[in-house]
């Protein structure tokens, strides 16, 4: 039986190197690519057993592409137990950062924005 479960797609131009920027930035893992002869890619990626999907370069489909000027189309919440280690390491494979990681509504938590226009979380709730 396949078990439920729901995963954001990213659609982004230059798929290859955002799929990189992912690994680099948030340690994340292929778990499956299926690359175009026309050079686009499909790729589900894993971060610590949490999945998202991405595709790239495809503009014929009819998929909307976020390119970092437009703003972001989908915003991801990465839950670690270290946030400052994941935003720096983030911030230096390229991110830019929205506000730094800090403490407030129960969260330790700072965004920054991939250099493909999505948003990213990252943090952890406090103990209660």
């Amino acid at each position: 039986m396949i078990k439920s479960s729901l995963a954001p797609w990213l659609s982004v131009r230059d798929g290859a190197s955002a799929v990189e920027f992912y690994k680099a930035a948030f340690g994340a893992k292929e778990v499956y690519r299926l690359d175009d002869p026309g050079g686009g890619v499909v790729s589900r990626l894993s971060i610590d057993g949490g999945e998202f999907w991405l595709s790239g370069d495809a503009t014929d489909s009819g998929s909307a592409i976020t390119d970092g000027g437009a703003g972001p189309n989908v915003r991801m919440i990465w839950t670690v137990a270290d946030p400052d280690t994941a935003f720096a390491r983030a911030l230096a494979a390229g991110a830019s950062e929205v506000f730094p990681v800090s403490e407030g509504y129960g969260w330790r938590v700072g965004r920054l924005v991939d250099p493909f226009g999505h948003h990213w979380e990252v943090g952890h709730p406090l103990e209660q």
